[in-house]
């Protein structure tokens, strides 16, 4: 975990894509896209049908290593409404596990609006935690400090002219947006000219990589 300040809270960046709120022993994460595989599927795209297991056991070994005590998912948990219809029994039954350990709130997204009774937890179209405003996506309107996902970002770089791209935070002075979580999620520039007029003046990517966190300005 590599500890940093936001509009004045003190939070951790996990490399793997989560972030946690030490105070309340919360863990926040975005974007799941449980049952992306199977949606596809349906539409004759086949992929490998591991991902919500897979995504699900890396929530479980997040929330162990920090000792969470409650778990927020900002959106988009689902890829789509019939998702926790078709979730296998493994990851069915590591799902309901891990809502009746922890104290967890679905936060709808886009895909998944129409969720109500996903295996435990509580399901609502916003959340606040210590003056943070959670939600799926970011509202250009709202003057409060906001944590969302929606875009997956990632920071996309060339190094001795090989192309770069890893999951990151977007920050700006009030709004901070989370990679996407799922593992078969794909992922959005940071740079893009649609995450820019979200974040507002300084944006910036922050890469969590083992104890340290870095810092990439964003041009505008």
């Amino acid at each position: 975990m590599v500890p940093f300040s936001f509009a004045s809270v003190e939070l951790c960046a996990l490399p793997e894509g989560g972030l946690f709120h030490p105070a309340s022993l919360s863990l926040l994460v975005a974007d799941l896209h449980l049952e992306k595989a199977s949606s596809y599927a349906a539409r004759g795209q086949m992929l490998p049908p591991y991902d919500s297991i897979e995504t699900l056991r890396r929530v479980a070994t997040l929330a162990d290593r920090t000792g969470a005590a409650a778990l927020y998912c900002l959106g988009d948990s689902f890829h789509d409404r019939e998702g926790g219809a078709r979730l296998p029994d493994e990851a069915r039954g590591l799902l309901a596990r891990l809502t009746a350990s922890l104290r967890w709130t679905w936060i709808v997204g886009n895909h998944d609006r129409a969720i109500s009774d996903p295996l435990g937890g509580h399901v609502a179209a916003e959340a606040e935690l210590q003056g943070l405003i959670l939600r799926h996506e970011a509202d250009p309107e709202e003057r409060r400090p906001e944590i969302s996902g929606h875009y997956h970002p990632r920071l996309i770089v060339t190094l001795r002219g090989r192309r770069v791209s890893k999951p990151c935070f977007v920050a700006g002075r009030s709004k901070l947006i989370l990679p996407s979580f799922g593992v078969l999620t794909g992922g959005m520039d940071a740079a893009d000219p649609a995450i820019l007029k979200t974040v507002g003046q300084g944006a910036r990517a922050l890469v969590a990589v083992r104890e340290r966190l870095l810092d990439f300005p964003l041009a505008a």
